[in-house]
């Protein structure tokens, strides 16, 4: 019997990933048949059943956990072989899998996007929105390459390479008519009885503000939950709600106030990558750097990627 191959591979983990085969012959522009007679056909070379499957969904069995633990990295090996090959012919090709947080104010990724595009127009890029905590385990994964993603001073971030870009503070945003409008500082006292808006329980934005709110001994009420932060713009505009959100970002809001909070929480931005990038990747990454580093005297709050010349 033959040998499994790559295809294969690709097949199994799209299902560990969807959780149905149905999705995963879907992504992988297929027939669920002939991704269900590939997948049995690697089940009975590994000797193992990777998956138990059910009416409603497919899991993994502990022998397809081990599988999709090693069958990712020999899948990305052998993807990155014509590109590591093309690179020491001095060609940047291949794909690359960008993230980033909707609250995002230290880069003008679709700028540097294009910038990229300019120079390595052979490279396949992606680009996906997301929160922090999935970004970071898509990077350290290795399904995507690079991300910016927003956590709280002292939250260690593991497992990746990377840089910070900006050290924000947040600040109140506000109804206009709002009493809070007309003073020129906070605290955070002062918004125990305002219903906020604000990121979903359990997410790092979420776990930022409600830490600061502990810290400062005071109770609050987050009355609206969202997972894009212009809606925190469009509950304010409303005046149903009060929002915590990075200076940078209360910037572009039209129809708000922005109050400084004496006692608010902060925001560290990071680019974060790969400990071994693909070749496109590195070039991202070392496009991303020198910007940085070129405008380092001035204050992160917007700089645009620029080309590696």
């Amino acid at each position: 019997m033959a040998g499994m191959n790559l295809k294969q591979i690709e097949y199994a983990l799209a299902v560990a990933e969807e959780g149905s085969f149905t999705r995963a012959a879907e992504r992988c522009h297929t027939v669920q048949s002939a991704l269900s007679h590939q997948v049995a056909r690697l089940e009975r070379h590994l000797g193992a059943q990777l998956f138990e499957r059910t009416s409603r969904r497919v899991n993994l069995t502990p022998a397809g956990e081990a599988f999709v633990r090693s069958a990712r990295t020999a899948l990305e090996a052998a993807r990155q072989i014509g590109d590591e090959v093309a690179a020491a012919c001095g060609q940047v090709r291949g794909r690359l899998s960008l993230g980033m947080i909707s609250s995002l104010t230290g880069l003008d990724l679709v700028e540097g996007i294009a910038a990229f595009h300019r120079q390595y127009s052979q490279v396949d890029v992606r680009l996906s929105v997301g929160r922090s905590e999935w970004l970071l385990d898509e990077v350290r994964e290795r399904r995507m390459d690079v991300a910016l993603i927003g956590v709280w001073p002292g939250e260690a971030v593991q497992g990746v390479a990377l840089r910070m870009v900006a050290d924000e503070e947040l600040v109140a945003v506000v109804h206009p008519e709002h009493a809070l409008a007309a003073l020129a500082q906070l605290r955070l006292a002062q918004l125990a009885d305002e219903p906020l808006v604000d990121f979903a329980a359990g997410s790092g934005a979420r776990r930022q503000t409600d830490e600061a709110f502990a810290a400062a001994h005071v109770v609050h009420r987050v009355q609206f939950e969202i997972s894009e932060i212009r809606l925190v713009e469009q509950f304010v505009q409303r005046g149903l709600a009060v929002g915590l959100v990075p200076a940078a970002v209360a910037r572009d809001f039209q129809g708000v106030v922005a109050v400084p909070v004496s006692d608010a929480p902060r925001r560290r931005l990071y680019a974060i990558w790969s400990n071994t990038p693909t070749p496109a990747a590195q070039a991202f990454v070392a496009m991303l750097e020198q910007t940085l580093d070129d405008q380092a005297p001035k204050p992160p709050s917007m700089v645009r990627l620029a080309p590696v010349m």
